[in-house]
């Protein structure tokens, strides 16, 4: 189903929602790219311009520590003080037909990562948005947790590890590097802290901005209570710096810079270790949240392409882990060099399944033109996953060991292993060569570990 049927299938229910607060009838729906877990349409209606945020099956909801009423209730309670969150103007109710969700007026600016830091190139223009988000952060951090609304967990870092393992364990439990994460964050457990209100996905992607004006924190679905130091970690993930990994708060600015803006809106005192201990949090966590997608593409709560896709960014947040881990081994371990690959012969006779793979992928170029709105985006996701089947095929590379993953997560084995930390090297190279060969930290790595462009 196109955009324009979709949107059609969904107007009368939302003229519904709409009328029980005087708005009315929507039209020009497009469905907004992005966004893991939830579908996002904007449209007009009374001369004003909206978002629809929903999740249309209860399928899509299942494992969310908050529902959409806690969610909404939560961005009422931080809109009401000045947080630049959207304003919610209407719940979906059953009878509306169209799951679960709300209603938000739209704000100005963009959510897009690359036209954020395309815009922000420059390092003082990088430094001064860096700020604004880093005293917006404080700004959330700061507000009473009794104006929020009841149903908020709070998460106690020693759960939140007991969660991440239990995740592992039921994904397969055989990647060695989630395994050596997972062991080093139970060894390395911070103590307790006052909690605060988290965002829980606060990065470039989930913020609007209009050149260089931070306007709107979106994609509170996360929110709970917690450590500070959760939010300014996840924003400076590796992966959501996106083409800027050299700088580490969000792309945009360095991490004293990041710090030192936090402290001056009147955010706590940061502790780097703290820091650190969330920032393996995190990547492990959106490791294993990765690795969760292909599993509920294979289980139908949701079959799109986008879906399965995510699955193969694992290997993304694998990388990141041992960059943020390696320095746990010995001096001569971390110096040892790499084993070679050892790549399949190249093939004869036949198409190849990775060759049928590419030649879909040529064809799909070729109508590219006739796509448009999320259908393009789905169009380009595609294409991205033919090149992963073309590339596991000719690779065929296995990340997999799980003799190995339960000895590292026991601690039974540790990267002080001779020539252990070059393996786990050789394979993340490999295998993040085949499933996101365009992830910046790769070409990085590639340098660190081997000297090769």
């Amino acid at each position: 189903m196109g955009v324009e049927e979709r949107g059609a299938a969904i107007e009368s229910g939302l003229e519904r929602a709409l009328a029980r607060v005087g708005i009315e009838r929507p039209s020009g729906f497009t469905r907004l790219t992005g966004g893991a877990t939830m579908e996002s349409w904007r449209f007009s209606a009374g001369g004003e311009d909206f978002v629809l945020r929903r999740a249309p099956s209860a399928a899509m909801m299942e494992g969310r520590a908050i529902g959409h009423d806690i969610e909404a209730a939560a961005i009422r309670a931080v809109h009401a003080v000045g947080v630049l969150a959207p304003e919610i103007v209407v719940e979906l109710e059953e009878a509306d037909g169209l799951g679960t969700g709300f209603v938000m007026r739209a704000l100005p600016g963009t959510p897009d990562p690359r036209t954020i830091l395309g815009d922000n190139s420059g390092d003082a223009e990088g430094r001064a948005l860096g700020g604004q988000l880093a005293r917006e952060l404080a700004g959330i951090h700061n507000i009473d947790p009794g104006s929020l609304p009841t149903g908020l967990p709070t998460l106690d870092p020693a759960e939140g590890v007991a969660g991440l393992r239990t995740q592992y364990e039921e994904a397969g439990g055989n990647r060695p590097i989630v395994a050596l994460a997972l062991r080093w964050l139970i060894d390395n457990l911070p103590g307790p802290t006052e909690p605060a209100l988290i965002h829980g996905d606060y990065r470039l992607g989930n913020v609007l901005v209009a050149g260089t004006q931070l306007t709107g924190v979106l994609d509170w679905e996360l929110a709970h209570l917690g450590d500070p130091h959760e939010d300014l970690a996840y924003a400076c993930l590796t992966v959501w710096r996106f083409a800027r990994i050299d700088r580490p708060a969000a792309g945009l600015a360095s991490l004293d810079d990041w710090f030192a803006a936090y402290e001056s809106a009147g955010g706590r005192r940061v502790d780097r270790a703290r820091f650190h201990w969330w920032l393996v949090y995190r990547t492990c966590w959106w490791a294993l949240g990765c690795w969760r997608m292909g599993r509920t593409w294979r289980e139908g709560a949701d079959r799109t392409v986008e879906r399965a896709i995510i699955s193969r960014r694992t290997s993304e947040q694998e990388l990141d882990l041992l960059l943020l881990l390696e320095g746990e081994a010995p001096e001569e371990e971390r110096t040892k060099p790499l084993p070679a690959s050892s790549p399949p012969p190249p093939p004869t006779g036949e198409a190849t399944a990775g060759e049928l793979a590419t030649a879909i992928s040529e064809w799909l170029a070729t109508v590219k033109d006739r796509m448009e709105g999320h259908d393009r985006f789905q169009h380009a996701v595609a294409r991205n996953a033919l090149g992963i089947i073309a590339r596991d095929y000719a690779a065929q590379v296995i990340a997999t060991d799980e003799q190995l993953a339960r000895a590292l997560l026991e601690g039974e084995r540790t990267l002080a292993e001779p020539g252990l930390l070059a393996r786990l090297r050789r394979t993340t190279l490999d295998k993040l060569g085949v499933d996101m060969p365009k992830y910046p930290a790769l070409a990085v790595a590639r340098r660190k570990w081997t000297g090769e462009d």
